[in-house]
């Protein structure tokens, strides 16, 4: 469980030291006046001592001060780099929201940066799903915005200076204590499970009631529209905000599903290969609404959504994606059963062809089954209506 568990840091920080939290982009020196703005709430880490001319502190917030971090006033000296003093603003930390996927980053559960790979994830996953942990790094400061359209946001764990908080009961602790107000706001509650996700065959992110708030911060982040696709077509992976070219696969499967054992099959066998370099995928559990005879909603059920991209270009965008597509279909074709897979359908969409559907043949067989006997059952009635109206049938 501790291998496959995904932990997501926060990026940002509201430390003193940071050059960028300042409005002059540098950190304040001893001539300069601190300006905080008094109706802004802060936490703000000090991790050493300075000295400064004047500082308007804010009606709300606090100061963590790390062993030997100190404010003292400046005593005149010439002080070298600090040659011409100024007013030095403290930046606007309240649009870090938590629902933004360009602010978080995929990390080893001791804080270290995972190592990229041909792994990715779509954007709504990009964001703490609910049973990932979540991680503030120790020594910083933070705030953000919770605002979500579901009222309670629930993670497994979370670890926030340097406390590793695993328990209901030891995150309300935490929000109870003085620092909790001023690091979260918004309308979203935040809740330590405690638990990960206990079905081998995986399990939903959890954030679609919030994909739209999720693809707002990043196509804002991006220049508010998404980048024009190389393809005609191109496919809208579920959980994913803007159309990629190359492939998705959707598998129904059975209990002896394993998804992570799959995803390493997957890499190994497949990714790994030299006509592979510069594919990647992203594969998790969806939930898809479905619907009968393509009209009347009936629910929607759990399958296993493999989004295949590439880096080629042009007429060739997506071409390698699909080449790869085709090989897992064949592996399903001759292994599904072994692995758990009861039948696969694929969509294409390349830069020199429209998007398509290929189905295993399992699926293409009982499609045809159901409809085929829909028409005939809808016959049977018919007649049977057709013969009672005419008296033939009592």
């Amino acid at each position: 469980a501790a291998t496959t568990a995904v932990y997501k840091q926060w990026i940002p920080n509201t430390n003193f030291e940071t050059a960028s939290n300042w409005d002059k982009g540098r950190v304040p020196c001893a001539r300069d006046v601190v300006h905080f703005e008094k109706d802004k709430v802060v936490s703000v880490f000090v991790r050493s001592p300075h000295a400064l001319t004047d500082m308007y502190l804010p009606l709300s917030g606090e100061f963590v001060l790390a062993a030997g971090a100190a404010f003292t006033a400046f005593d005149g000296s010439w002080d070298p780099g600090c040659d011409s003093g100024g007013t030095v603003r403290f930046a606007d930390a309240e649009h870090h929201a938590w629902f933004d996927p360009t602010l978080w980053q995929d990390v080893l559960p001791g804080g270290e940066l995972k190592a990229a790979g041909p792994v990715f994830s779509v954007d709504e996953e990009r964001v703490p799903c609910r049973h990932d942990g979540v991680i503030f790094q120790p020594h910083t400061s933070f705030r953000v915005n919770t605002d979500s359209s579901q009222p309670i946001i629930r993670v497994r764990s979370v670890s926030v200076m340097g406390q590793d908080l695993q328990t209901p009961s030891s995150w309300a602790g935490y929000l109870g204590g003085p620092s909790a107000p001023l690091q979260f706001h918004g309308n979203g509650t935040l809740q330590v499970t405690g638990t990960g996700c206990p079905d081998k065959s995986g399990c939903a992110c959890g954030n679609t009631l919030d994909g739209p708030r999720i693809c707002a911060a990043l196509l804002r982040a991006s220049g508010r529209q998404c980048p024009e696709p190389a393809c005609q077509s191109p496919l809208q992976p579920l959980g994913h905000c803007c159309g990629v070219c190359g492939a998705t696969i959707n598998l129904d499967f059975t209990p002896d599903f394993d998804l992570q054992k799959y995803q390493d099959k997957l890499v190994q066998e497949l990714l790994s290969q030299p006509k592979y370099a510069g594919v990647q995928m992203a594969i998790s559990k969806v939930h898809k609404a479905r619907s009968f005879l393509g009209v009347l909603p009936r629910g929607a059920a759990a399958l296993i959504q493999i989004v295949l991209v590439d880096d080629r270009a042009g007429g060739q965008a997506g071409t390698a994606a699909e080449q790869l597509a085709a090989d897992i279909m064949e592996g399903i074709a001759q292994h599904g059963e072994a692995l758990g897979i009861s039948s696969g359908k694929m969509e294409v969409a390349t830069g020199s062809t429209a998007s398509g559907q290929v189905g295993s043949p399992s699926v293409s067989r009982i499609t045809a089954g159901t409809v085929m006997g829909l028409l005939f059952s809808l016959l049977l009635l018919g007649g049977i209506l057709f013969l009672y109206r005419k008296g033939k049938l009592r």
